[in-house]
C-alpha cells in the first residue's frame, strides 16, 4: 500500500526504511529538505492514491495540532490519519472529532523500539474504529515485531496512547531500579566488577531483560559511566502516568518515586536536603556543610 509519513527523525526515518523493506510505498515529508521526499503536505497528499493514510511522527502538542489542521484541510472523506507520535491521550478524541467533521478517520498509536526498532521491529499499541484500523493494518504489520506479539489493537481512540503512556511509565521504574541496584553495588567494597555482575544476571535470572542487556552495554562503552553527567530528563509520558493515577485513585508508588528521582537528578544542590541537613542539625547536633 502507500503512505504519507510526516516526520523523518530518528523514529519516524527508520519506520520508512522499515515500510519500504517490506515493499510498500512510503511518501515522507519533513521540514528537513535533505531527508524529505516532497516539500509540503499538500505535495505529500497529492502524490498518494486515495483513500489515503497518512502517518504523523512530529512532537506532541502544538506541531501535532497544526499538522491535524493542515490535513483536516487537504485530506478527503474515507482517508485516515494516524498519531504515531507521544501525544497525550487526551488529546486524540478532539483530533478524532475534528477529522470526523470532514469524514477523515483517526488512529492512535503508541510506537516503542526506540533506534533499535528498524531491525528488531516496533511494539506498537493503537485505539480507534475497526474500519479506520483495517486501512493502516499493512503498515502495523510491515512494522510489528516478527512472531504473534508486539502489536495490539488496544481499544476505541486514545487506548493506544494510554497504553504507551502506561508502558513508559513501567519503563520509568524499571530503569530506576537497575540504577539503584547498580549505584550500590558501585558503593559496597566487597563487589570488586560491577559490570560483570550485571552481565552474569544475562542469563537465568528473573530480572534478565532488554534493559539489562542495554544497561551491559552501556557499562562495556563506560564502565563506571564516569563520562556522563547524573542528569535525566523526561519526555512528560511519566508525569501523564502519574496524573492519570491520580484520577483514577490507582496508588501508583514506584512509578512515581521513579519520575520524582529524575527532578532530583536536575538539582545541583538540593534544596530539599538543606532543611534536612538544617533540622538534623537542630535537634541533634549533628554536622552541617558549608556551601562556600
Amino acid at each position: 500500500m502507500e503512505l504519507g509519513l510526516v516526520g523523518l527523525g530518528k523514529m519516524g526515518g527508520n519506520m520508512r526504511e522499515r515500510i519500504r523493506q517490506a515493499g510498500h510505498t512510503v511518501v515522507g515529508y519533513a521540514h528537513e529538505a535533505d531527508v524529505a521526499d516532497v516539500h509540503s503536505l499538500r505535495e505529500m497528499v497529492d502524490a498518494l492514491a486515495a483513500p489515503r493514510v497518512v502517518w504523523l511522527m512530529v512532537p506532541a502538542g502544538a506541531a501535532t495540532q497544526s499538522t491535524v489542521d493542515e490535513l483536516g484541510d487537504l485530506l478527503s472523506p474515507g482517508d485516515v490519519v494516524v498519531d504515531g507520535g507521544n501525544s497525550r491521550w487526551t488529546d486524540d478524541a478532539r483530533h478524532a472529532e475534528q477529522l470526523a467533521a470532514k469524514g477523515i478517520g483517526f488512529v492512535d498509536c503508541g510506537v516503542s523500539g526506540g533506534v533499535w526498532g528498524i531491525q528488531n521491529g516496533y511494539a506498537l499499541m493503537y485505539g480507534g474504529d475497526a474500519e479506520h484500523v483495517a486501512k493502516v493494518q499493512p503498515i502495523f504489520d510491515a512494522l510489528k515485531p516478527e512472531g504473534e506479539f508486539g502489536s495490539v489493537h488496544a481499544g476505541k481512540v486514545g487506548a493506544g496512547h494510554f497504553a504507551k503512556m502506561v508502558h513508559n511509565g513501567i519503563e520509568y521504574a524499571m530503569m530506576q531500579a537497575f540504577a539503584e541496584g547498580w549505584e550500590l553495588l558501585e558503593a559496597a567494597d566487597e563487589v570488586t566488577d560491577v559490570r560483570e555482575v550485571f552481565r552474569s544476571w544475562q542469563e537465568g535470572t528473573v530480572i534478565r531483560s532488554w534493559l539489562l542487556d542495554l544497561a551491559v552495554r552501556a557499562l562495556d562503552d563506560d564502565e563506571h559511566l564516569s563520562q556522563l553527567r547524573g542528569y535525566a530528563a523526561d519526555s512528560g509520558e511519566g508525569r501523564w502516568t502519574v496524573e492519570a493515577a491520580i484520577d483514577n485513585a490507582v496508588p501508583l508508588p514506584t512509578i512515581t518515586a521513579s519520575l520524582f528521582a529524575r527532578f532530583g537528578s536536575r538539582q545541583d544542590d538540593s534544596p530539599q536536603m538543606k532543611m534536612v541537613a538544617a533540622l538534623r542539625n537542630q535537634f541533634g547536633g549533628h554536622a552541617v556543610e558549608s556551601s562556600k
